[in-house]
């Protein structure tokens, strides 16, 4: 028996022409979806560092800001002002009470026995006292002295309110701070996976895996990573500045 052949076992003209035209667009895809996998990737770690340095809050440090206030409130010049108007205020206040000696008046005069003439007679003679009251003075001196004390609570109290105000400011400054902190963070990492995909993408782009489009793609990335890196840096540089205005000292000597 003769069997006739079976033309399944061989590969027909049709089958090695859809091969020759099926693997270079695979080859094609491939890179597509190598790139399209890499900036994924790139996206999520940018959003992961993001993620990962944006919160504020967990970068506050409650015993850090308290050291901020209190250095603030012994060191910053305008408390002092205070604390010097509170002792002139309280000054006053001793004066105003002193003064309740000047509504009298003493006063004395002595005359021998014999200085008594017609032109100045004098019936008592010896040494003469006298006491002598400013009945004015009575009724105003207490005024004075409710005055001056009115004036010290006033001191007292806008040296509290100050207080309440530098807390405020300090704790707005020390959060603007810990924020630049933060973000200054968040870029350096994106810098960081900026320029590990772009020596990736250089790479396949010298062995001409990959297209000049890309590879400019990703260097104008790089460089703009690198430039909010740099206003990061100027942004936290600004806020340290500012908070340490107010504390007077260099943040690095607090801690």
């Amino acid at each position: 028996m003769v069997l006739a052949p079976d033309h399944r076992d061989r590969p027909s003209k049709y089958h090695s022409t859809f091969t020759f035209i099926v693997l270079p667009m695979l080859g094609f895809f491939k890179k597509k979806v190598w790139l399209l996998a890499l900036l994924l990737l790139l996206g999520a770690k940018g959003i992961y560092a993001q993620d990962a340095g944006s919160s504020v809050h967990e970068a506050v440090s409650v015993t850090f800001l308290n050291q901020l206030i209190d250095t603030a409130k012994k060191y910053y010049p305008k408390m002092k002002t205070f604390d010097h108007k509170i002792s002139i205020a309280n000054s006053n206040v001793s004066k105003a009470r002193n003064a309740w000696f000047d509504i009298f008046t003493f006063a004395y005069q002595y005359s021998p026995n014999n200085s008594t003439t017609l032109v100045n007679p004098s019936i008592l003679n010896g040494y003469q006292l006298g006491l002598f009251v400013n009945m004015g003075s009575l009724f105003t001196k207490p005024q004075g002295v409710k005055q001056a004390k009115e004036q010290l609570a006033i001191n007292k109290l806008e040296k509290e309110e100050y207080i309440i105000s530098i807390e405020t400011e300090v704790k707005i400054r020390y959060f603007t701070y810990i924020k630049q902190v933060t973000i200054l963070k968040a870029m350096t990492q994106g810098l960081i996976d900026a320029e590990n995909a772009m020596k990736q993408v250089k790479y396949r782009f010298e062995k001409s895996e990959d297209s000049f489009d890309n590879y400019s793609k990703s260097l104008l990335t790089y460089a703009d990573r690198k430039q909010s890196v740099i206003e990061a840096e100027g942004a936290l540089l600004i806020a340290k500045s500012s908070l340490e205005e107010l504390v007077c000292k260099k943040l690095e000597d607090i801690r």
